[in-house]
């Protein structure tokens, strides 16, 4: 009799474990299904409304953006790099696209724009982002063009990252070690500078 009820206690863990790992691989397949699509929305809607050429000079600061608002499409060639930038930098933004942090000026404005990305999906690439790559951002006030000029490891409560300035720069933030399992314990850093076109 115990033996029988060890059998059946069994199967209904077995069950419960299969029940709970389909579970687990149809959110998976929903999540990415969500952000594919997504950045396909999104690379479509740019090419459609983003402004040939550089940005106008003296270009009007910009209403308050809406959370989740699509900002543009940030690529790095050298590390086949491209990927949709929304506005926050909450889960929800950060599961579809890269964030734009919203207490940073909007790339196109002056100053320190920064952008948040995962290590383990938008931006893994990151990791082999090295000093001079090119980096562009198409939005619908005009392409933007930055040069990587610094990549740095940092503690999450490291803020000068974010440090005002008064030349136009872009910079990178992701969680690092990149192959670290769980919560990360450092940031790693990708600051670029905006560069005249030729």
């Amino acid at each position: 009799m115990a033996r029988g009820g060890l059998r059946l206690a069994l199967r209904w863990l077995e069950g419960a474990l299969f029940v709970g790992a389909l579970a687990c691989v149809t959110w998976l397949g929903v999540t990415w299904s969500h952000a594919t699509l997504y950045q396909l929305y999104a690379k479509n809607e740019m090419d459609r409304v983003a402004a040939p050429g550089p940005p106008a000079v003296g270009m009007p600061a910009a209403p308050p953006w809406k959370q989740d608002s699509l900002i543009g499409v940030l690529a790095i060639p050298n590390v086949s790099l491209s990927v949709a930038v929304v506005e926050g930098d909450d889960d929800q933004a950060l599961r579809i696209a890269v964030g734009h942090l919203p207490d940073t000026p909007l790339p196109w404005e002056e100053g320190n724009s920064a952008l948040a990305g995962h290590r383990d999906t938008f931006f893994r690439a990151l990791e082999q982002v090295r000093g001079g790559d090119d980096v562009s951002l198409a939005t619908r006030h005009g392409t933007l063009r930055y040069r990587v000029k610094s990549v740095a490891v940092v503690s999450p409560d490291d803020v000068a990252v974010l440090g005002s300035s008064t030349s136009a720069n872009l910079t990178l933030i992701t969680c690092y070690p990149f192959q670290y399992v769980g919560p990360a314990p450092r940031r790693f850093v990708v600051q670029a500078q905006r560069i005249a076109l030729p």
